[in-house]
């Protein structure tokens, strides 16, 4: 196969026929260009710059593996990659084109793109054979056709065969008739009588030539022999017959009965069915033809989309020598029948797409095919479930596949979405296909603490660089969206900011104090924790942790009154003013602690008189027991010790040096201890009586309002704070009890709850730091214990 001067002529007038029909751009080429040939300026013909091509990720997308145009992404100009021979490519079809698509982003577009291949005149005609031998009778008239071999050229269109001709004789010429299909086939006329004595054997030469420029022929040679036969040749009832037959017909099926009738008698009536020569070789694979019954059936595979009509050309021919012939056509259409499932082809744009894309974001490109004709062809495309995609179809048998609503990762990461298509058949034929996408990660979610605000219970004299609590704090992102780091953002305590006393590991949470705290220096301290995750911006959240210092027993008693030098105090009493119960002395004494841990006894540890004085075990009173008289000694040594109520406890003592003197002015001293008058007792009893009345009627008075107030400021409590109620275990209530704490406002100290035992909420005052008294209620029976603290010395606010 070569190309003509005439065919590269063409070439340069089709490969610049471009236009637009319905948004679809379309080109003409000759077929055997050369690898390289010019088709067409892309660029120009979509109206884009060419530095667009590259930015816009400009590519061809086609269903055929070879792939035979390309693009030159410098210039715009499409050019022939892969050498095309059309007789191969379409074969026998009128027209032989094939389409592409162009595909376009940012945004994204797809131009289809049509290339029809023109035919070159570049084959010759030829016969199936070089020589070809009739018999005619010599009776036959002048008029009568006889139906020669049709030459074949692969050539379509007018580089098809065009005419037949034949060698100069006397009697022959050729009859050129044009079939259904273009195709042309030659008869060879009889003009003049034959006359077999005269000449018996004629030998021609049938040219077929087609219409190329420059013309292309081929030729065989014809050896017709006179012979003396019977003079009428079978006719049929009609020139041409028709038929229809399902594309699914099964082998055998009757397709039409031919019949020919014949005016001879005996052999020479006697009719044989036949093919002729103009029937293609397909056609009679597909169909047979009884010699003697003439009836036409199916024998091979019929296939609408591959051929809708076969044309059958059938001569009857007498068993009389030489054998008359009568010939018919019988054209049959294919009925077509939904026999092919719609075929889908995806094209990925992104199989990954980010949680944040705005919807109508386009995911893949389709294009969908049926081979099948009419209603059959016609293809519908739907998505599987409720998800947040879906389809478009901007072009006819096209679609793009694009986000239909927000994505969330956290919600669903990945997504396999069947898209399903079916065609106009009843029932339809259906296929689907799954495309995957993935949903990826943004920094949308800030971390989140377990909890928005910490109580940490700490007790005093605690060693620094000892984790004390951690906090957590989660995120549900991937990644570094997900790491979490902590810092201490603020907080007040006792005038101090907090990152003074504390500090916080940024990968555990874990939060250490730096100094040892003294419960009589700060009481409690506030700081805020952020978490913050390693997104970018980074994402983040606060909570805020109360440090509450626990009060131990570290400050033994001071004692302040008497004064003493070197722990000893001196001090004189009349030995006639001293009475049982008479009040030598008070011991009073301080503690820095609080709670029970500044609750103070007093008791003596040595006594120079055996019971003569005794000390109030809660007051320190000193008093004596008894009268004196001579007998006792003249100085008295008490060593008396103050002990407070820690565990465990501490003390301190102090020794008091009482010196009993004789009576100098007994006078004053008998009027002093004279009894008196009864008048004066009964008007005293009654204004006592009167004052006592009156101030227990007040204590009453008060003792309601203060229950009262108590009872008011615990619903407050509980409706500003939510705190959760925590249980102590009445085996370790003791630890509790001797736990003092004094703030500004109510604190609950928590322990945890054990397997078994009572319960109790320990709930001090802002005066119980001062006080002996504790107010235990029982734990809420219907709070759930996933609603304790997270650490053993937390609450959940």
């Amino acid at each position: 196969m070569t190309n003509t001067p005439t065919s590269k002529a063409l070439f340069i007038f089709l490969s610049c026929v471009c236009h637009l029909v319905f948004g679809q751009i379309c080109y003409s080429i000759p077929e055997e260009m050369e690898r390289g040939a010019f088709v067409g300026n892309i660029a120009e013909d979509l109206r884009l710059n060419i530095w667009e091509l590259s930015t816009r990720r400009f590519r061809l997308v086609s269903d055929d593996i070879r792939q035979y145009i390309e693009v030159n992404l410098e210039n715009g100009n499409l050019f022939i990659n892969k050498k095309i021979d059309r007789e191969q490519f379409c074969r026998q079809n009128p027209t032989c084109s094939f389409a592409f698509q162009i595909a376009l982003k940012d945004p994204t577009e797809m131009h289809p793109v049509e290339v029809e291949i023109i035919d070159v005149n570049d084959n010759s005609p030829s016969f199936e054979k070089i020589e070809y031998s009739l018999q005619i009778s010599e009776l036959i008239a002048p008029g009568a056709r006889f139906p020669l071999e049709s030459a074949h050229d692969p050539d379509m269109g007018t580089n098809t065969i065009s005419t037949y001709q034949i060698s100069a004789n006397g009697h022959f010429a050729v009859k050129v008739q044009s079939m259904r299909d273009g195709s042309k086939s030659a008869e060879l006329l009889l003009e003049k009588p034959l006359d077999r004595e005269r000449q018996s054997t004629f030998y021609l030469t049938l040219t077929a030539i087609d219409g190329g420029v420059p013309h292309r022929s081929g030729t065989a040679q014809i050896i017709i022999t006179v012979v003396d036969a019977n003079d009428n040749a079978p006719t049929f009832d009609q020139e041409i017959y028709r038929a229809k037959v399902l594309e699914n017909a099964a082998k055998g099926t009757l397709v039409i009965k031919l019949k020919a009738a014949d005016l001879d008698e005996g052999t020479n009536a006697e009719l044989t069915y036949s093919f002729t020569n103009h029937v293609t070789k397909r056609n009679r694979a597909l169909f047979t033809l009884h010699p003697r019954t003439g009836e036409i059936r199916v024998q091979g595979t019929l296939d609408f989309e591959e051929s809708p009509v076969c044309d059958l050309d059938i001569q009857a021919v007498d068993n009389a020598p030489p054998g008359f012939s009568g010939r018919c056509k019988v054209v049959v259409d294919i009925i077509d029948i939904n026999d092919n499932a719609p075929e889908l082809d995806v094209t990925l744009v992104s199989s990954a797409v980010q949680e944040d894309t705005p919807p109508g974001t386009v995911i893949a490109l389709m294009s969908v095919t049926d081979l099948d004709s009419s209603e059959y062809g016609k293809v519908q495309c739907q998505i599987q479930g409720n998800i947040p995609f879906k389809l478009e179809n901007p072009v006819v048998n096209s679609y793009k596949l694009i986000t239909g609503d927000v994505l969330d990762r956290e919600t669903v990461s990945l997504y396999n979405i069947t898209i399903s298509a079916w065609d106009g058949g009843s029932p339809p034929l259906t296929t689907s296909k799954i495309v995957t996408v993935s949903v990826t990660d943004i920094n949308d979610n800030a971390p989140r603490f377990t909890q928005s605000s910490y109580n940490v219970y700490l007790m005093e004299n605690n060693t620094p660089g000892t984790s004390i609590f951690a906090v957590t704090a989660l995120d549900i992102d991937l990644g570094r969206n997900g790491e979490v780091s902590y810092s201490i953002l603020e907080g007040q305590a006792q005038d101090r900011s907090a990152p003074v006393y504390v500090t916080i590991n940024s990968k555990t949470g874990n939060i250490y104090p730096l100094r040892s705290f003294d419960y009589e220096q700060v009481k409690h301290f506030k700081i805020q924790i952020q978490a913050q995750d390693g997104g970018s911006p980074p994402l983040s959240s606060t909570a805020s942790v109360n440090v509450i210092i626990l009060d131990q027993n570290d400050n033994p008693p001071v004692i302040t009154s008497p004064l003493t030098w070197n722990d000893s105090a001196t001090m004189e009493i009349s030995s006639q003013s001293v009475y049982p119960g008479y009040l030598v002395t008070k011991v009073l004494a301080t503690d820095a602690d609080s709670g029970q841990n500044a609750r103070l006894s007093y008791q003596f540890l040595e006594a120079t008189g055996r019971n003569l004085f005794t000390v109030g075990l809660l007051s320190g009173e000193i008093r004596a027991t008894r009268h004196l008289n001579d007998k006792d000694i003249i100085t008295e040594k008490l060593v008396i010790c103050v002990k407070d109520n820690g565990q465990p406890s501490l003390s301190s003592t102090a020794t008091i040096v009482v010196s009993i003197l004789s009576n100098i002015t007994e006078k004053p001293l008998d009027g002093t201890n004279k009894p008196l008058q009864p008048e004066y007792f009964s008007h005293l009893n009654h204004y006592l009586i009167i004052i006592f009345g009156s101030t227990s009627f007040l204590f009453l008075i008060t003792i309601i309002l203060l229950v009262s107030l108590k009872l008011k400021q615990g619903r407050h409590i509980n409706e500003n704070y939510n705190s959760t109620a925590h249980c102590h275990d009445r085996r370790n209530s003791t630890d509790v009890l001797n736990r003092g704490y004094a703030t500004n406002e109510p604190i609950n100290y928590t322990v945890p709850c054990q397997t078994e035992g009572y319960r109790y909420t320990v709930c001090l005052s802002p005066e119980s730091s001062k006080s002996d008294f504790l107010f235990l209620k029982p734990c809420h029976p219907t709070l759930p214990f996933n609603n304790l603290g997270s650490q053993e010395t937390g609450t959940t606010k």
